[in-house]
């Protein structure tokens, strides 16, 4: 099966990027396809690489980072999303005349129509949300 996912809560405050995480790796395990991981809202923060977690705390931006490079998955993070939270990759930092770029390894930035595109080309999508 082909499963694309959206992820809309944020890493911080709340369980679902965590969830997503966990439904992702089994998914795969299972021998299912991940046609694309969309990060909206404030899911964008999973790909800042400036969070620091608490030492006693797992640090599910990096998990999320390592995962995408593991498994060269399609993890994009939405542009508007993004830019209105200050997650930024290079194009975007220059673009915007900011002094630094943040986007975690692993991502892109690309706009909404790559998540109608996942729509379309998935059996199932899930959605982890607040």
């Amino acid at each position: 099966m082909i499963i694309s996912v959206m992820v809309t809560g944020s890493p911080v405050s709340q369980q679902s990027a965590r969830t997503a995480l966990s439904f992702c790796e089994a998914a795969l395990a299972a021998g299912h396809q991940l046609y694309r991981v969309f990060f909206y809202e404030d899911g964008v923060y999973i790909g800042s690489s400036l969070t620091v977690s608490p030492q006693d705390e797992r640090n599910i931006n990096a998990d999320w980072s390592a995962f995408v490079q593991k498994h060269q998955l399609d993890a994009v993070i939405c542009v508007a999303s993004a830019l209105k939270r200050g997650v930024l990759n290079e194009n975007e930092a220059t673009r915007y005349e900011k002094s630094a770029s943040n986007l975690a390894a692993g991502f892109d930035i690309s706009g909404l129509g790559q998540w109608v595109d996942a729509c379309l080309n998935s059996d199932r999508v899930v959605n982890f949300g607040a």
